[in-house]
């Protein structure tokens, strides 16, 4: 066999045959795991139609198969489905993901391309291209290719629409309809090669001895010289040194582009994940990804001059702090620190509307640095406007260290606007590109997201948790800043999507305990109004709306370095109070859960109620690590996962046992994925505070992870080894006391299964008796069967009856 797998007798593969125990709720785990069967299907997706007029969004009200596309007209008040011609035929609202020349205006929705006047815009369907006259709303169809074209532009000062097919870049005239292609790259290099200094004499030592070869060599010369002038008028061939070329694009007078060329790393070794049940029969593998630390891809960018027919490389070596060294090799005084080529992913450039400035968006491949440079696209070279470092790494709502952060031009076409964690927060940022001026438009202990300007350039819409770290609302703000202007009410999350004439709000719009429905504001900018928003969907069932759902309780606490705490707190009522407390870990590690709108983790906040049913108290907690509390927070994990993340779970459970009364000797605590993570070393490391654990698709090893998140975080395995040795629970899997329930789907691609067999190999050297593993053959990391959900958590349930009750409660479901 090609693969065995030793299963221990503490090792019990799934049934959905267990009894849950001694449930006092009227809810069941079964039902509640149904997920949106029992919830609704919410409404997702929400776009306008190009005239404003209707909205669309996807929807499923009567539970089929899967969403179908819904209309809401504004003049009737009507919404209907969508027939499938007409859904075939309406733009794309995420066709068009990878538009990358932010001179031309992108709706910051629908990922349509409007030109400089917004008069015509274009977007991407089933891999064609559409083009929209904004006066009457007709569409025309560029292409009708089985190919597919992306990455389309307006170019040639809105006379052209630039595009990618295979690889190279064409345009095609509004005004000609003439396909024109731009480049030309190619893998053949030119078969011609140099003659030795032998070989050259006697070449031209038998042109001299016969005229016959000597006519000919001339009359070739001349056909030569025809095929040169025909050549200048077809793109440069440029080779690309069997490179795969990436992000081509043109600027907006259409004289130059620009692309780059990636190197893969050499072949690495990957991990194969076998999947123990199929169709066939037969045990089969998938191959999946490498571990952190494995060798890296590299990017160079380079111009090409259409006119000059010239390409050159852009050229970086001048960025400030290039060859900075990070902190954490001071802990590795006899370690040579060896980086040749700090230059990871370069975005852009993001061209300024009349073509005379063009930025680009650099990351480090360590993710410590990031830079905002200007372009000089005479000759490559760059210079340095602005420098994001952070000895952690870059990240935070609209900065990514994998490039592509929210950044763009001020109507000036010499400031840039992007933003930046400078003050400890996300905010709005400019800088000039001549005098190198920047100023913050933004400032406060609160973040900002998903920034962009009004239609009239003339002040922006953006997102913030201004008002609470738990609530989102959408805002404008004047262009210079200024006043915030907050245009929702609705606490909780609003998720909003202005209409084309920007008159109207479209709003998917969620509670902590009311699921997202779909809501129509008219904009307060546009005249004062009364008007409520209108709920335009109802998507939850009879039977989830018959449970009196929990409203969670926003609390802080203070953490041992005297951080504060953002948490959920789910109590139960006094007569059934049993003085036991669950924690429940989220997963992602930079994600937000203590907030108050629609969990994404919806079934363990149904859970929550039944465990309070139960008696239990439940803390839900936003840990170090968790976004939404900006750059500290953020970064609170650096070099020690399972650090202040865990520290902040033991302090929560003080603050209850002192302000609640819970019993220490009743905690328990449950996560998956890196809430997994958390629980393991919780089990491992604070024994005496847990006394039962249920670790979901858990890392055991970080250096068994992936390299783009966990070299954030930790480095890499042999530049940082001590990170990942305090990391990992595998090393600590001696402390373990507690009784612990292990939970994995064996084809998870994402946290491989293989991580939780080298842990269970361990538990065992340590003779460790006191814990259990249930695989789930079928799933990968996001549980997909309602069975296996039901199956999961109806042990998890148990194991906190039989392990904090002291098994007294029997009763079956």
């Amino acid at each position: 066999m090609k693969h065995i797998l030793a299963l221990v007798l503490s090792i019990f593969i799934t049934s959905t045959t267990i009894a849950q125990t001694g449930n006092q709720s009227p809810l069941s785990i079964k039902t509640i795991m149904q997920g949106d069967n029992f919830v609704g299907h919410l409404p997702s997706n929400a776009h306008w139609s190009a005239d404003g007029k209707t909205i669309y969004f996807s929807w499923n009200p009567k539970g089929a198969f899967s969403d179908s596309l819904y209309a809401y007209t504004l003049s009737n008040g009507n919404t209907k489905k969508v027939d499938f011609e007409t859904s075939y035929n309406l733009p794309q609202p995420s066709g068009n993901s990878n538009i990358t020349n932010k001179s031309s205006y992108v709706d910051p929705y629908d990922h349509i391309t409007y030109n400089s006047d917004r008069s015509k815009s274009i977007y991407t369907k089933h891999g064609d291209i559409y083009l929209v006259d904004q006066k009457d709303y007709s569409v025309m169809q560029i292409t009708n290719t089985l190919d597919t074209e992306s990455n389309i532009q307006f170019t040639a000062n809105d006379s052209k629409i630039a595009y990618v097919k295979n690889g190279n870049l064409f345009t095609w005239s509004l005004e000609t309809g003439i396909t024109e292609q731009i480049t030309d790259f190619t893998n053949k290099k030119n078969s011609t090669s140099e003659r030795s200094e032998q070989d050259e004499w006697l070449y031209q030592d038998q042109l001299g001895i016969f005229d016959v070869l000597s006519e000919r060599k001339a009359k070739n010369d001349a056909k030569e010289e025809l095929n040169k002038r025909n050549l200048n008028k077809r793109p440069l061939e440029i080779y690309t040194e069997g490179k795969i070329v990436t992000n081509i694009q043109i600027s907006p007078n259409g004289k130059f582009v620009t692309y780059e060329l990636y190197q893969a790393p050499k072949e690495a070794n990957g991990t194969i994940v076998p999947h123990y049940v199929t169709e066939s029969g037969y045990t089969e593998d998938q191959h999946t990804r490498t571990k952190v630390g494995s060798e890296q891809g590299t990017y160079e960018m380079f111009i090409y001059n259409i006119e000059e027919r010239t390409f050159y490389p852009v050229v970086l070596d001048n960025l400030e702090g290039i060859d900075d060294i990070p902190e954490y090799t001071k802990d590795y005084p006899d370690k040579a620190y060896k980086n040749d080529n700090r230059i990871s992913y370069v975005t852009g450039p993001n061209w300024s509307e009349d073509s005379k400035y063009a930025v680009l968006d650099i990351n480090s491949n360590d993710f410590k640095d990031r830079w905002i440079a200007s372009l000089n696209y005479e000759d490559g070279s760059v210079k340095n406007l602005v420098r994001q470092r952070d000895e952690a790494w870059i990240d935070g709502p609209g900065i990514s260290s994998f490039g592509g952060s929210a950044l763009g031009w001020l109507p000036d076409n010499e400031t840039i606007w992007y933003m930046s964690e400078a003050t400890g927060f996300a905010h709005l940022n400019t800088t000039n590109v001549n005098s190198g001026k920047t100023k913050a438009l933004t400032e406060g202990n609160f973040e900002v997201y998903d920034v962009y300007l009004s239609k009239d350039k003339k002040h922006w819409y953006f997102t913030s948790n201004k008002t609470h770290s738990g609530d989102r609302q959408f805002y404008s703000m004047p262009l210079k800043g200024g006043k915030f202007t907050q245009l929702t009410s609705m606490m909780g999350n609003n998720d909003v999507v202005l209409s084309p004439n920007e008159e109207y709000l479209a709003i998917l719009h969620s509670y902590s305990n009311k699921p997202t429905e779909l809501y129509l504001q008219k904009n307060p900018l546009f005249g004062k109004s009364s008007d409520q928003p209108k709920q335009i969907t109802h998507s939850t069932t009879e039977g989830f709306e018959a449970y009196p759902w929990r409203e969670p309780e926003l609390i802080t606490f203070k953490a041992e370095d005297g951080a504060t705490v953002q948490a959920r707190l789910y109590q139960p009522s006094p007569a059934t109070k049993n003085n036991a407390a669950i924690v429940f870990v989220h997963g992602a590690g930079y994600l937000q859960n203590a907030h108050s709108w629609w969990s994404v983790y919806f079934r363990e906040y149904m859970f929550h109620n039944i465990l309070a049913d139960n008696g239990y108290t439940v803390l839900d907690i936003d840990y170090r690590g968790s976004a939404g509390y900006g750059r500290d927070c953020r970064t609170g994990i650096y070099r020690h996962m399972g650090g202040k993340d865990l520290s902040d779970q033991v302090n929560g459970v003080q603050y209850l046992i002192n302000n609640y009364g819970i019993d220490k000797d009743k905690v328990g605590i449950y996560g998956g994925s890196y809430g997994g993570f958390i629980t393991l070393m919780a089990m491992f490391n604070e024994a005496d505070t847990f006394k039962a654990g249920a670790a979901i698709r858990s890392v055991g090893d970080w250096a068994a992870y992936n390299h783009g998140y966990t070299a954030r975080i930790l480095n890499t395995p042999v530049s940082d080894s001590l990170a990942y040795r305090r990391s990992s629970p595998i090393y600590f899997a001696d402390g373990l006391k507690g009784d612990l329930l292990i939970l994995h789907g064996m084809v998870d691609d994402n946290v491989h299964f293989q991580d939780m067999v080298r842990l269970n190999q361990r538990l065992i050297e340590l003779e460790k008796h006191n814990w259990e593993m249930v695989l789930y053959p079928l799933e990968r990391h996001g549980f997909v069967e309602p069975s296996s959900w039901t199956d999961e958590y109806t042990r998890i349930f148990n194991l906190f009856q039989e392990s904090l009750l002291d098994g007294n409660n029997t009763q079956k479901d």
